[in-house]
């Protein structure tokens, strides 16, 4: 099948799902965060309720209403993608009928974690989700969170299936993306802020990030120079980047994003257990590696 190259742009972000200071939902935070997003940070699409948008410890309602919201707010000028992955395929399959209804304009799709599915069920599970919807797929690669990879072979024949168009690569495995890259046309956006570079020199298309709630013009400048064939300039921002790009996984990227946010005067509120908000001493090397990067928290 002939895709999209790039389905979702260039740059997206897994956005943080705000919650009010008694940890219910903000729904306008949600808004607001996503206006943010894309009229500053420059991203092409958002993904929500990913695991950056705590997803484990939010409901279906929730999943469903934090959706509706964002769709109302940016739909019009970036897609939304709704994470609905989950280790149970009848649910994924549930939580996507009710994106797709609720606007989303893509799904993200995590390979069946803790109970670790040989390859036969990782592809029965991705094929029997795109087979009820109409949404294109992204196909999410964290064998390290997961507990499983998607074999090389297996993506491959995931690739045939029509509305399966990219994947969210986060194997750290550039050889095996590399493979999958030159056998099939599907769409890669890098999973890990620090490895878009060398993703883009193997063919890959963009950034799915977290650091991206800061660094998004940076991101989106480094994947445009390399797009231009300024590699050098490329390899400048991507250098400059590098202290949020790394930093921001110094404890669970949720965690300091919200602080960074909250020091920002966004929206954000705490993270729900087992999370626990970041430390001042967290949040203050956050600054550090912002500063290194040549932005301010």
């Amino acid at each position: 099948m002939t895709h999209d190259p790039r389905p979702f742009g260039r740059l997206l972000t897994a956005m943080v799902t705000p919650f009010a200071p008694d940890g219910s939902l903000d729904v306008e935070g949600a808004a607001k965060l996503a206006s943010y997003l894309v009229d500053e940070q420059r991203n092409d699409a958002l993904v929500i309720s990913g695991t950056t948008g705590e997803s484990p410890t939010t409901t279906d309602a929730e999943k469903d209403r934090l959706l509706r919201a964002v769709v109302e707010a940016v739909g019009d000028r970036a897609q939304v993608v709704a994470g609905v992955g989950t280790n149970n395929t009848a649910h994924t399959i549930e939580l996507a009928h009710a994106a797709e209804k609720a606007g989303a304009h893509g799904l993200l799709v995590v390979t069946p974690y803790y109970n670790k599915p040989p390859q036969a069920g990782v592809e029965r599970h991705f094929r029997a989700v795109a087979d009820v919807v109409g949404l294109p797929i992204l196909v999410y690669d964290i064998p390290h969170r997961a507990g499983v990879a998607i074999a090389t072979e297996t993506m491959c024949r995931l690739a045939e299936h029509e509305r399966i168009v990219g994947v969210k690569d986060a194997k750290g495995d550039l050889i095996a993306s590399s493979w999958v890259l030159a056998r099939t046309d599907l769409a890669y956006y890098s999973g890990d802020d620090a490895a878009t570079l060398p993703l883009l020199s193997i063919g890959g298309v963009g950034l799915v990030g977290t650091s991206t709630h800061f660094t998004g013009p940076i991101a989106k400048e480094m994947i445009e120079a390399y797009e231009r064939g300024d590699t050098a300039a490329a390899l400048a921002l991507h250098r400059r980047a590098m202290p949020l790009f790394t930093g921001i996984f110094r404890v669970p990227g949720t965690m300091l994003v919200k602080a960074g946010l909250r020091a920002r005067g966004l929206p954000a509120g705490p993270v729900r257990s087992p999370l626990v908000d970041a430390s001042e001493q967290e949040l203050g090397q956050l600054r550090l590696d912002a500063s290194a990067a040549g932005l301010t928290l």
